[in-house]
């Protein structure tokens, strides 16, 4: 068996990050070899995942990032199970090299993402190192990526909440009014772009609410159908985004601010991510 010193040892942690003990352990179990040790600790950070599994990871961290172009974005969010660790420098700026690396490649997919590299190990490697070091489960599988001819980003104060905006038109001004929006949406948590993207699922829920309430209320049955269309124009109206009173001026709709830039400009896509 290989002679481990206090010094091979602390070498291992300054590569890997972890502790004491688990790096004299890994080197221990791999006589010695570094590499082998590195391996040790990466799987061990992946058997801590597994027994934490009933664990809940409503803590983490969100970032939505948009190249110098304007016309890509990504979305990313790590989640652990406590605050502190949410907050520490370390994971935070894990996640900030995920979507760098990331927005880097223009990548797409959240398995692509995985596969990325950073530094000498992929995105995946990496997590498994955060979850031996902290011992905390920790879950990476909600990913956004948009191309469009204008995307926006906007990170909410403690990065809890992400959104990402994508424009049909690159114009004098979309990118501060992609802002905005991206705002709006990190506030209202629309359901959909406008009414159209609303799914079939969803209307029928809620025409079956509004009747229902209409019932309640004790309007007559050959009433019911009409109440239920009006609320749903209401539900449109308060939930889908280009339909939604924009928040910084009231008096006028999301889509109605967007024609004040440009009269054909419109939101394509968007995501928002928020833990908990």
């Amino acid at each position: 068996m290989a002679n481990i010193t206090a010094a091979d040892v602390a070498k291992l942690r300054k590569q890997t990050g972890a502790g004491m003990m688990d790096c004299k352990k890994a080197l221990q179990e791999t006589d010695g070899d570094f590499e082998k040790a590195i391996e040790y600790l990466r799987k061990k950070g992946a058997k801590v995942a597994a027994k934490r599994a009933d664990k809940d990871a409503t803590e983490g961290y969100v970032v939505a990032l948009t190249n110098d172009a304007h016309d890509f974005g990504v979305m990313v969010m790590v989640n652990c199970e406590t605050d502190f660790v949410g907050k520490s420098e370390e994971f935070v700026n894990f996640v900030n090299s995920i979507a760098k690396v990331a927005l880097q490649h223009k990548t797409e997919t959240l398995d692509q993402v995985l596969a990325l590299t950073i530094g000498d190990a992929t995105v995946e490697q990496k997590l498994n190192d955060m979850i031996g070091k902290t011992g905390e489960k920790m879950e990476f599988d909600t990913y956004a990526a948009i191309n469009a001819a204008t995307v926006a980003a906007y990170n909410h104060i403690g990065n809890k909440i992400g959104t990402l905006v994508g424009l049909n038109k690159n114009v004098k001004g979309a990118a501060e009014a992609g802002h905005d929006v991206a705002m709006q949406v990190a506030a209202m948590n629309p359901v959909a772009v406008d009414k159209d993207f609303v799914s079939d699922e969803v209307i029928e829920k809620e025409l079956e609410i509004g009747k229902e309430l209409a019932r309640q209320e004790g309007k007559p049955e050959a009433m019911l159908e009409k109440i239920s269309q009006g609320r749903l124009v209401k539900f449109f109206k308060e939930n889908t985004l280009l339909n939604q009173d924009f928040v910084k001026d009231s008096k006028i709709s999301v889509g109605e601010y967007l024609h004040k830039t440009d009269k054909d400009l419109v939101v394509t896509k968007f995501y928002r991510f928020a833990l908990g």
